[in-house]
C-alpha cells in the first residue's frame, strides 16, 4: 500500500463557495453524525472565514453553531479546522491585534482545533502575527500560501515563502488555490521543494474546480507529497466549489494512495439531507451559474467562490450602464460584452497593481476596479476616475506589500491626490479596541458568553452583531426570504423550490411579523434586500429639497455617512469644503467615497444612512 493522504471536508465552504448562506445550527446538528458515520474523513472543516457574519446575518448566534458543529467531530476524533485572514481576521477588513488574539483563545475554546491563517497579500509579517497568536491560543497553526499565476509568483517565491513560516513556528502548511488557476506541473514542483527541506511537516491542498485543473493539480501535488486534500461532495461540488470526494477518491486509490474507503449509505444520506437544506432555505440564494466550470477564469485568474458577486454586479451595472447609454443614444452592450471587457481589463491592471494574489478581499478589489474602470471608460470618462478607499489602501501599502511592482502611473495619481505610502507593519494604523467594545457590552448589558466569545463576536463584527442583537439582522433576512418565495410563486415556469429564476430585480410590499416593509428583490443570488420601512420611505421622498443645488452620487450601491465608528456623519447646517467627504456608496464590498463637489452649507439630508441609490440620486442640498 502506497502513502497515505486523508480527506479534509469543507462542509460549510462548499455552501458559501456556491451562494450566500451556510445551514442554520440545526441543521448542521443534523448532518454531522451522517458525515462522521461516512468514515473517511480525518478533518472538517468547522468554521471561519466569512462563515459567522453569514450566521448573524440571519439572526443566529454564531458561536452557538460554532460549539454545536465541533462537539461530535471533536468527540468522534476528527480534527476541525478554520480559516482566517490574518490582519483581517474572520472579516473583509482589518482586526486590531488584541481582538486577533482573543479570536484564536474563544476558536480553541469552541473546539477548533487548526488555524489555516492566509494573508491576501502573502505579506509575511501578518502571517507570522497569526502563528504566534494560534500557538498562544493552544491552536495547531497551519499557514496558508495564496496560489497565484503570475511572472512574479514563481516556484522559488512560494518555496521560500512557506520555508519563512515554518522558521517562525508554523506546524502545518496549506497550498491554498483559491481560484483553481495553479498549473499542475508547476504546483508540484513547489510542493516537491517545501518536502525536501522539510520532510515530515504536513502539507495540505485546498483548491477551487472552476477552470477545470484541480482532479490534475490534485494527482500531480499527491504524487509530489501532500499529506490532505480538501474535497466537497454532492450536490454541492464541481463549479465554483470544489472538487467531488468521490472522484477524487477513486483517482488517488487507483494511483496507489492509501486512502479511506467511503461508507456510501451514509454518502447518500448526508447528499439527501444537504438538498433538503438547499430546498429549504439555501437554495434561494445559490446561483445556478455558479453550479458550472468556467474556462473563461485562467485569464483573469479569478476565485470561483466569487462569480456568484461578479455576475450580480454585471448584472445591475449593465442595467444601470444601458440606462446611461439609452439616455445619450449610445449602443446599449449585452452581459456578454460586458464580461468580455471586465475579465479583459482585469488582466490589464492586475500587473500595474502589483499582482496583488487575487483572494479575498483583494480579488475583489481587483474586479472591483476593473468593473469601476470599464463602466467609466464606457462613459467617456478616464480610466482609474474612481477608485475606493479599500482599493486604495492596498495600494499605498496599508494591508501589507504587494508582491509586484506598481506601475509609474499608479504612484503618480497617487502623489497626484496627495495619498501617503506607508511602509510600517500593517498591523501599526490599527491599535487595539477591545476595552471600548467591553464599554458597549456593559452599557448594553450583554453577556460576555462563554469565554468572552460575545465580546469577540462584537468587536469583530461590530454592525452585524448590533443589527443581530436588535432583532433587524433576522427582520430584514426574513423580509428577504417571504419575498423570493412568494416571487417564486407567482413566477411562471419557475421550478419548485429551486428560488434560481433568472428575474430582474422588482419591488413588492410584504408583512413580516405584522410590521411593513418594501423589498426591491434580485434573483443573483448575492443582493441584499431593501428592507426600508415603505412610510420611512415615502416620507423621505416626498420630503423638500431645500435651497440650494443637489449633490449627486456618482455610481449605485447602498449609501451610508460613515464607514467606521471613528468618523462623524454630516448633518444639515454643516459648513463644509471642496474634498470633504459627504458620505459612502457600497458597491460591491468597497466602499467609495463620494466627497463635495464645492463649498458650502448643508441644508438638506435626503437619503437615509443605509438607503438603495442609483446613479445621479440626489444626496444632499448644498447651499
Amino acid at each position: 500500500m502506497g502513502r497515505k493522504i486523508g480527506f479534509s471536508l469543507l462542509y460549510r465552504d462548499m455552501w458559501q463557495s456556491s451562494g450566500k448562506y451556510v445551514p442554520r445550527k440545526d441543521q448542521l446538528e443534523k448532518v454531522a453524525p451522517a458525515i462522521i458515520e461516512m468514515g473517511c474523513f480525518d478533518r472538517v472543516e468547522t468554521n471561519g472565514g466569512g462563515f459567522e457574519q453569514i450566521n448573524l446575518l440571519f439572526g443566529e448566534n454564531p458561536n452557538e453553531a460554532v460549539r454545536a458543529w465541533t462537539k461530535p467531530f471533536n468527540d468522534a476524533g476528527i480534527q476541525t479546522h478554520m480559516l482566517e485572514r490574518a490582519l483581517n481576521g474572520i472579516r473583509m477588513s482589518p482586526v486590531p491585534a488584541d481582538v486577533r488574539k482573543l479570536m484564536f483563545k474563544v476558536k480553541k475554546q469552541q473546539g477548533t482545533d487548526i488555524a489555516r491563517s492566509f494573508d491576501g497579500l502573502n505579506d509575511p509579517r501578518n502571517i507570522i502575527d497569526s502563528i504566534k497568536y494560534a500557538k498562544e491560543g493552544g491552536m495547531i497553526a497551519q499557514a496558508a500560501m495564496s496560489l497565484t499565476y503570475s511572472e512574479v509568483h514563481t516556484v522559488e517565491y512560494y518555496i521560500d515563502l512557506a520555508d519563512q513560516f515554518i522558521k517562525a513556528g508554523a506546524d502545518e502548511i496549506c497550498l491554498k488555490d483559491m481560484a483553481g488557476v495553479a498549473r499542475p506541473s508547476w504546483l508540484g514542483k513547489i510542493v516537491k521543494g517545501i518536502r525536501k527541506e522539510h520532510k515530515e511537516l504536513p502539507i495540505t491542498y485546498h483548491g477551487h474546480s472552476g477552470p477545470g485543473f484541480s482532479v490534475a493539480t490534485i494527482l500531480e501535488v499527491a504524487r509530489a507529497g501532500v499529506d490532505y486534500v480538501d474535497v466537497a461532495m454532492e450536490p454541492l461540488s464541481w463549479g465554483t466549489g470544489h472538487a467531488d470526494l468521490l472522484t477524487i477518491q477513486a483517482m488517488l486509490k487507483d494511483d496507489g494512495f492509501d486512502v479511506p474507503d467511503i461508507n456510501m449509505k451514509a454518502y447518500m444520506k448526508v447528499r439527501k439531507l444537504t438538498q433538503e437544506f438547499m430546498d429549504d432555505f439555501l437554495g434561494y440564494y445559490i446561483n445556478p451559474k455558479n453550479r458550472h466550470m468556467n474556462s473563461l477564469l485562467i485569464g483573469p485568474g479569478l476565485p470561483g467562490g466569487m462569480m456568484g458577486s461578479l455576475m450580480a454586479d454585471l448584472e445591475n451595472n449593465l442595467e444601470s450602464l444601458n440606462k446611461w447609454k439609452a439616455k445619450h443614444k449610445k449602443p446599449e452592450l449585452s452581459q456578454d460584452d460586458l464580461l468580455i471587457k471586465l475579465f479583459e481589463e482585469v488582466e490589464y491592471i492586475w500587473p500595474k497593481l502589483g499582482y496583488p494574489p487575487l483572494v479575498t478581499p483583494f480579488s475583489q478589489y481587483v474586479k472591483n476596479l476593473a468593473l469601476m474602470n470599464v463602466l467609466q471608460m464606457e462613459k467617456g470618462r478616464e480610466r482609474w476616475s474612481m477608485i475606493a478607499d479599500n482599493i486604495w489602501d492596498m495600494i499605498l501599502g496599508k494591508s501589507g506589500q504587494v508582491p509586484g511592482k506598481l506601475a509609474p502611473e499608479i504612484i503618480e495619481l497617487a502623489n497626484k491626490e496627495g495619498k501617503e505610502f506607508f511602509t510600517g507593519h500593517p498591523q501599526e494604523p490599527y491599535p487595539d479596541e477591545l476595552d471600548s467594545f467591553r464599554k458597549e457590552m456593559d452599557d448594553n448589558g450583554w453577556d460576555y458568553g462563554k469565554d468572552d466569545e460575545e465580546l469577540m463576536e462584537l468587536a469583530m463584527h461590530p454592525q452585524q452583531y448590533r443589527n443581530y442583537k436588535s432583532g433587524q439582522a433576522k427582520e430584514t433576512f426574513e423580509a428577504d426570504l417571504a419575498a423570493r418565495k412568494a416571487e417564486e410563486e407567482t413566477s411562471a415556469g419557475s421550478s419548485a423550490n429551486s428560488g434560481m429564476g433568472d428575474c430582474s430585480p422588482s419591488r413588492m410590499n410584504i408583512n413580516v411579523n405584522g410590521e411593513d416593509f418594501e423589498v426591491m428583490v434580485s434573483y443573483n443570488g448575492q443582493d441584499v434586500v431593501d428592507t426600508e420601512k415603505s412610510s420611512s420611505k415615502e416620507a423621505s421622498a416626498s420630503a423638500p429639497a431645500g435651497k440650494g443645488e443637489p449633490v449627486i452620487s456618482p455610481l449605485e450601491g447602498r449609501f451610508y455617512f460613515t464607514k467606521d465608528s471613528g468618523e462623524t456623519p454630516i448633518k444639515e447646517g454643516d459648513k463644509v469644503k471642496e474634498g470633504d467627504v459627504l458620505g459612502y456608496v457600497e458597491a460591491m464590498k468597497t466602499y467609495n467615497a463620494v466627497r463635495f463637489d464645492r463649498a458650502g452649507v448643508v441644508t438638506k439630508i435626503l437619503k437615509e444612512n443605509g438607503s438603495e441609490v442609483e446613479e445621479d440620486d440626489e444626496l444632499v442640498v448644498l447651499q
